[in-house]
């Protein structure tokens, strides 16, 4: 038998189980609790929140707006938008990523320690990527930088070799493009 004969009888992976990343903006009443429902159901089930921001979109109507970036096959992202939707709290769930291409922003503050070549060569950086120094002492910078997660991460791997001592970040905050709501 052929070798081609022999290796027909294995399935090769079918694009429905490729791991993807799915951004998910989930409507939510604003209410002690709600947030540990949601996030409970991605730990009880074992799925992984790469990014997770929450804030209130709507004062009067104690609406708030919970942004989950996860990934999965797609067989899972389905069954964790459904499972979503199931919570008495979530009002709707829209998958941006779905929806075409989500404007994504993520603010990060970065503290490089350095002296000398070190620190000229971050700030000439920081002004490539176009990060604003907001402290800085003799020895150190923080920059403040907001975009893309992959500029960020791109700004953060070029900084490590000068002295990364500390970063914070908010998470990605993202919405559709286009016109009405999502």
């Amino acid at each position: 038998m052929a070798e081609s004969q022999t290796l027909s009888h294995y399935p090769s992976p079918s694009r429905s189980q490729e791991i993807v990343s799915h951004t998910l903006s989930i409507f939510v009443d604003n209410e002690p609790g709600v947030l540990a429902r949601v996030i409970g159901l991605f730990a009880g089930r074992g799925y992984n929140i790469d990014s997770l921001t929450v804030t209130e979109v709507e004062h009067e109507k104690h609406l708030s707006r919970i942004t989950v970036i996860t990934s999965g096959t797609p067989a899972v992202l389905q069954q964790i938008k459904h499972q979503l939707e199931r919570l008495v709290p979530v009002h709707r769930v829209r998958d941006l990523t779905e929806k075409g291409n989500a404007v994504q922003r993520e603010l990060a503050l970065i503290k490089v320690c350095g002296k000398g070549e070190k620190r000229t060569e971050a700030l000439r950086l920081a002004e490539i990527f176009r990060a604003k120094v907001v402290d800085t002492s003799l020895e150190h910078f923080v920059f403040e930088m907001t975009g893309k997660p992959s500029k960020i991460e791109t700004f953060l791997n070029l900084m490590v070799d000068l002295g990364v001592a500390e970063v914070s970040r908010t998470g990605v905050a993202a919405i559709g493009r286009g016109p009405g709501s999502n």
